[in-house]
């Protein structure tokens, strides 16, 4: 029986023959395409030109493993004098682009690639390399921040004053009528664990010229100070001048770069930041960072609006309307009011889970977050608007759990456990590795651990180790997280330390000539897919100060392509081996010449 179509009609089977001759005709046809594509390829092939990397004609998988990155040289003119105090993800100049609302032009917005600058920042005209610590706390020189407004606008506050070459910061402030210590000498009344070592890390939103962080670093308190750079020129410039950890930033649409539960305290010294308004919003994200049994501080209205409403522009029942409002907020937040006297409030955050718990009932403001809401998401993530609740899992992680300072340094934070790979032993085996590797920088590098290096970074840390295996030195390290590799900026403050998320594919959030030392352990091998490594080291150049270090740890492959940029940039560099000796990675140790005569340090 014939098969047939759906139709009825008998199906008809084409013979071999007739069905080879196409397909035949088919493989002529491709086959002398490819030789014609060939012939093409094979006469332009002089034509191809890398602009970048130079490779050798033939290599193995093997040979590109282990053959050192080259890049033609290149050169970088010097930016104009109107880029000195440049800061590309928050510069003034593209301000008007963005909205107004909760003043977000404030917060970082980073230019397009087309828009970056391939230049070398200069320096001010009269540049000196800054004072030594401890002497700089109280002094710098003019010509190295000339920015004159604060002291002008602000000379009744007496946050700073012009005198010959230096400006002089004698520690007052709005809310500091008989000086920050005596201010910071109340506080620790109210506060005595501020004394004993519980606490440690503090955040000072809308810091000024961060005289309240400067003051608590001679009590053994770290503290990152944080501003906006505004009409209020250059404040963090002016911290990281001093040599007091400060970063430019501020509270408006997004989270800042910290992980939640974190900071043991956080403080407001008449911020003018409207803690009543948007539903809480900013209160809630003061929440989210403070650890469970931390503390916020808040000094300035509407704190003590019965004697001083006058002053303030408002009256008395507007003052009380905002403390009553204030006061039920942080009830609902879970805080209670813990002491207060005189101008200064403080409040605790709650450690008890029930009033979390509280939190999931319907129609209750502010809500607790969901489920889906990452606690630590900090890299341009926006403000929501309910309660952040510490993880259950987490028991050992609040104030009064943690051993206090100095032992928590060496103590395995809890917070390892949500860290791929994280554990006690492996947190061991880190500090004793560092242990070895800074005994090593320091014979490379023998200006570490002196008075010569103030402000560090420790570009893409993992538990913090090098900042902690410089704790006793003359310094603080600013520990940097990449906001796309492994979250373990948890445990750096868990451990005391202080630091913060970035991006090194962006610029990061400070003013030019702000840090001594950059350190940095593979970076590029972790990042050079995603970021340019010539934009890195502009950057690099930008935030090192004249005569300031470097210290690159990376694999053998990229060095030679770090130095021919660092050549542009006039960095004086030598390639040293590890600790170790081992071939695929090397140790270079670099130095900032902008070209000018540096005078010795004072």
């Amino acid at each position: 029986m014939k098969n047939k179509d759906r139709d009825g009609k008998p199906l008809i089977h084409p013979d071999k023959t007739s069905r080879m001759v196409p397909m035949t005709l088919m493989f002529l046809v491709l086959c002398g395409f490819s030789f014609y594509l060939g012939g093409i390829f094979c006469n332009n092939k002089d034509k191809l030109v890398i602009e970048e990397v130079e490779r050798p004609a033939k290599t193995s998988p093997k040979d590109v493993i282990s053959s050192p990155l080259q890049i033609k040289p290149v050169s970088f003119p010097e930016c104009g004098s109107d880029y000195q105090d440049y800061t590309p993800c928050t510069d003034p100049r593209r301000w008007r682009k963005y909205s107004l609302h909760r003043l977000s032009f404030f917060e970082r917005h980073c230019p397009p690639i087309f828009e970056r600058k391939e230049c070398l920042v200069p320096p001010p005209d009269g540049y000196k390399p800054p004072i030594k610590w401890p002497k700089s706390k109280n002094e710098c020189w003019y010509r190295n921040v000339p920015y004159n407004w604060i002291n002008k606008q602000k000379s009744n506050q007496n946050w700073l004053r012009k005198q010959g070459e230096k400006f002089f910061f004698p520690g007052g402030g709005t809310m500091f009528p008989r000086g920050v210590s005596a201010y910071v000498d109340l506080m620790t009344d109210l506060i005595p664990g501020m004394k004993d070592g519980t606490v440690r890390t503090a955040l000072d939103t809308g810091c000024g010229v961060a005289s309240w962080g400067g003051d608590l670093l001679d009590r053994g308190l770290l503290t990152v100070s944080l501003a906006p750079r505004d009409n209020h020129e250059a404040q963090v410039q002016f911290a990281l001048e001093r040599g007091i950890p400060a970063i430019l930033g501020i509270i408006s649409t997004q989270r800042l770069p910290f992980p939640s539960n974190s900071f043991d305290m956080a403080h407001c010294s008449r911020c003018l930041i409207p803690w009543t308004e948007f539903g809480g919003l900013y209160l809630l994200e003061i929440h989210r960072m403070l650890r469970p049994g931390g503390f916020w501080v808040l000094s300035g209205p509407p704190v003590n609006y019965q004697n001083r409403w006058r002053g303030w522009n408002t009256t008395v029942e507007e003052q009380k309307s905002d403390y009553d409002k204030l006061q039920d907020y942080l009830t609902s937040m879970c805080f209670k009011l813990y002491k207060q006297k005189g101008d200064i409030a403080v409040w605790q955050k709650s450690t008890n889970p029930k009033c979390y718990d509280k939190l999931a009932s319907p129609d209750v403001y502010p809500p607790k977050c969901d489920d889906g809401t990452e606690p630590d998401a900090a890299w341009y993530t926006p403000l929501r608007p309910c309660v952040v609740a510490p993880e259950a899992k987490y028991t050992k992680s609040g104030l009064d759990s943690l051993p206090k300072w100095p032992e928590r340094l060496n103590a395995p934070p809890e917070r390892l456990s949500g860290v791929h790979g994280g554990s006690a032993s492996a947190f061991k085996h880190d500090e004793s590795k560092w242990k070895v590797r800074v005994k090593h920088y320091k014979k490379l590098l023998p200006a570490l651990g002196t008075d010569k290096i103030r402000n560090v970074m420790d570009m893409n840390t993992v538990y913090g180790g090098f900042a902690a295996e410089l704790v006793e030195d003359p310094l603080w390290v600013m520990n940097v997280v990449s906001s796309y590799s492994e979250n373990t900026l948890a445990v750096v403050f868990d451990r005391g330390l202080i630091g913060t998320y970035h991006d090194w594919c962006e610029a990061f959030s400070t003013y030019p000539r702000t840090y001594d030392l950059l350190h940095l352990d593979s970076l590029f091998t972790a990042e050079s897919q995603r970021c340019d490594m010539k934009y890195v080291l502009l950057e690099m150049d930008r935030i090192v100060r004249p005569g300031g270090y470097v210290i690159i740890r990376e694999s053998s492959y990229f060095l030679d392509a770090i130095s021919t940029i660092a050549k542009a940039m006039k960095w004086s560099c030598k390639q040293e081996d590890t600790e170790y000796a081992v071939e695929n990675e090397k140790v270079l140790i670099c130095r900032r010449n902008s070209g000018i005569l540096l005078p010795p340090r004072v």
